[in-house]
């Protein structure tokens, strides 16, 4: 297999990373409105990712990175016409990353929820500007003979990848609400079991519809069967919900996550940027590094991608417990005095543990 390919599945490995861990705690933060009665639960909500959030980040930062190192002129183009939507979701991811610092500086409710709302719409924001950008890229964009983008803003806001968008969307919704009745306890986690059963049905029509789309459109067998995966995963995790199986349910919304991004990469094979003019499309030959590049990479790719994994397993394993209201204090303490007091975290500390919690 040459390097091309291997470096063009890699990135799509990043992509499903991303998208399964990022996922959730956009989902969970975009439903903390809905969610949360008071403070103390919001506070719950934020506790069920914060140790985690700047982690899954690092996955967008890699893939990133690697498209710029193996594929430049991929990564030129898309950054060049993509503009606006890629400046949109890294304010956002900014904003968010912010809000979670600052929200608990100062001991005052009308300083908190305009943080909150930071959050909110920091969240939303990308979980729906990435299903636009990568519906674009699947559907093909206008390209001239130099592999420039000849469109503008409003040529990426078509049908199918405004229908993307809201595909992302819902099923991060899902996967966050999901994920709260796996990391929750007491009424908090029943509402959002509940939400999670609502939210269901509106995922898997968009996810369907958007799945259906693609495979009339592109015709490729290999992505129609993983699609159809993906949209079984989906109806599963959605069983497991109702039958009280938190953890399981967790894991089919992950694959229904994962396929779903692997069947996109498949359809999308071998171009990396289709052009309405098939004869101007970037793909991973033309698009590529030297051989010499992507050689390095692999065996820097390889010497330090199990340390990473392995760190960030034991990350997970280690804040697994459940959080609820009875772990935050009452009143509002500065983060770190809360931090001694509860072992709850902001993000970027650790959670309270339970050592009774458990999950089926």
């Amino acid at each position: 297999m040459e390097l091309t390919t291997v470096w063009f599945a890699l990135i799509a490995i990043l992509w499903c990373g991303y998208f399964l861990l990022e996922g959730f705690d956009f989902g969970a933060a975009m439903l903390m409105p809905v969610l949360a009665r008071d403070d103390r639960e919001r506070r719950v909500i934020l506790n069920t990712f914060g140790p985690v959030w700047d982690g899954n980040e690092v996955w967008l930062l890699v893939a990133g990175g690697a498209t710029f190192a193996a594929f430049p002129e991929w990564y030129a183009t898309l950054f060049s016409g993509f503009y606006l939507p890629l400046l949109l979701i890294l304010v956002a991811l900014i904003i968010r990353g912010v809000a979670f610092e600052y929200r608990g500086k100062l001991d005052d409710d009308l300083w908190r929820k305009r943080w909150d709302v930071c959050i909110v719409v920091g969240s939303l924001l990308p979980a729906l500007l990435w299903g636009v950008a990568f519906g674009n890229i699947v559907r093909g964009v206008p390209l001239s003979t130099d592999h420039e983008y000849t469109g503008n803003f409003f040529t990426l806001l078509n049908p199918y990848s405004l229908l993307g968008g809201l595909v992302t969307l819902s099923l991060f919704a899902l996967h966050g609400a999901v994920f709260l009745t796996l990391r929750t306890t007491g009424e908090l986690r029943a509402r959002a079991r509940h939400l999670a059963m609502q939210i269901g049905p509106v995922a898997v029509a968009a996810a369907v519809a958007f799945l259906a789309w693609t495979a009339v459109d592109q015709k490729d067998g290999w992505g129609i069967a993983i699609s159809v995966l993906a949209g079984a995963a989906l109806a599963v995790s959605l069983g497991l919900t109702a039958a009280d199986f938190d953890g399981w349910a967790f894991v089919a919304t992950g694959a229904t996550i994962v396929l779903a991004t692997v069947s996109l990469f498949v359809t999308l094979y071998p171009d990396v940027m289709p052009a309405h003019n098939p004869l101007n499309s970037l793909t991973v030959t033309n698009a590529s590094s030297s051989g010499y590049t992507l050689t390095v990479m692999t065996w820097v790719a390889v010497l330090l991608t199990p340390v990473v994994l392995a760190y960030q397993t034991w990350t997970y394993w280690v804040f697994r417990n459940r959080i609820g209201t009875e772990h935050i204090p009452a009143v509002h303490l500065p983060s770190r005095v809360e931090a001694v007091l509860t072992g709850g975290s902001l993000p970027g500390q650790r959670p309270a543990a339970d050592p009774h919690a458990h999950s089926r």
